[in-house]
């Protein structure tokens, strides 16, 4: 599964969430941009997807993308 790469604002996270009888196994995250960091990148609290906070920077552009790598149960 994959959120393709969009703005968000400041402290908003992007949450991936798995298919129907999918589990999460694994997952990931990208950040573009001029001078783009990688705050964070974790399972949800409920283990049904993965997420990738952005942080407050004060700068524009920056791009995340988010994936959750899943397999049937």
């Amino acid at each position: 599964m994959r959120l393709p790469n969009a703005d968000v604002p400041d402290f908003q996270r992007r949450t991936v969430r798995r298919p129907s009888g999918k589990v999460v196994i694994g997952g990931g995250a990208e950040a573009r941009g001029n001078d783009a960091v990688l705050a964070g990148s974790f399972p949800t609290d409920t283990g049904d997807g993965w997420d990738r906070p952005r942080p407050s920077d004060q700068v524009q552009h920056r791009r995340i993308s988010v994936y959750a790598i899943c397999a049937y149960r």
